[in-house]
């Protein structure tokens, strides 16, 4: 199955931005989003959720982008920026502030004056799904925000955290009609697949299942993200 192309074209990453945040095309998500928004953990009782879909965030023209799997119930879903908010986004901000990505090692709010320079943080699914696991259906017709979002940055590097984001990046080159290797690169951390003008870096999700078990380190993040900004040929800020 191919991404379905049922976004509206956008002309830039404003417009682009605009539209995914006014996206309702799936019931499923907009329900849970919306739910979770209402409901509130606890210990984030006064705070006002987003619960909406989630754009990317960063540089317009970056050298890399990385790309994640959906914004999480209570961290982008209640921020409004990607990997923000929860230990995910503390795993990855801080590694992006430590190969010279982004100016400060901490994202908790949309104010917090963080900025990246070279790099785009995004995902796949742009609404938090239950359980973390979007649909078949779901993912396709998301792909399209994603598809546009490539097309409009360009970036060279593209880093995929998790075998989610690997697969969903793979099939948008393809159906872009990049030059995707056959039979299709498997994920792997640290797996590094070129094809045309375009180089795939795998890394695992920073995610407290594969952080608290020490199956990604800090070393192994930092690693990756830095092999990015060097293949991309970006200068650390």
């Amino acid at each position: 199955m191919t991404p379905r192309r049922t976004a509206a074209r956008c002309h830039d990453l404003a417009a682009l931005d605009a539209a995914i945040v006014d996206c309702r095309s799936c019931r499923r998500l907009v329900d849970w989003r919306e739910s979770v928004a209402a409901t509130k953990r606890a210990s984030y009782a006064d705070e006002e959720y987003w619960g909406r879909p989630v754009p990317g965030f960063g540089d317009s023209h970056p050298g890399v982008l990385i790309v994640g799997l959906a914004p999480a119930a209570h961290g982008a879903n209640r921020t409004g920026r990607v990997f923000t908010g929860d230990r995910s986004g503390d795993w990855l901000f801080a590694s992006l502030h430590r190969v010279g990505f982004a100016n400060q090692p901490e994202s908790v709010s949309m104010t917090d004056r963080l900025r990246l320079s070279g790099a785009r943080v995004t995902a796949a699914v742009r609404c938090a799904p239950p359980d973390n696991k979007p649909t078949t259906r779901e993912r396709d017709t998301c792909a399209p925000w994603l598809m546009q979002e490539m097309a409009l940055t360009d970036p060279r590097v593209i880093v995929a955290l998790g075998g989610f984001a690997w697969q969903s990046v793979l099939r948008i080159c393809a159906a872009g009609g990049e030059p995707v290797p056959r039979p299709r690169p498997r994920f792997g951390h640290g797996v590094e697949v070129a094809f045309g003008e375009r180089i795939l870096l795998g890394c695992f999700h920073p995610s407290q299942q594969n952080t608290f078990t020490g199956r990604l380190t800090e070393p192994m993040l930092d690693k990756v993200l830095a092999r990015a900004r060097d293949l991309a040929g970006e200068a650390a800020v």
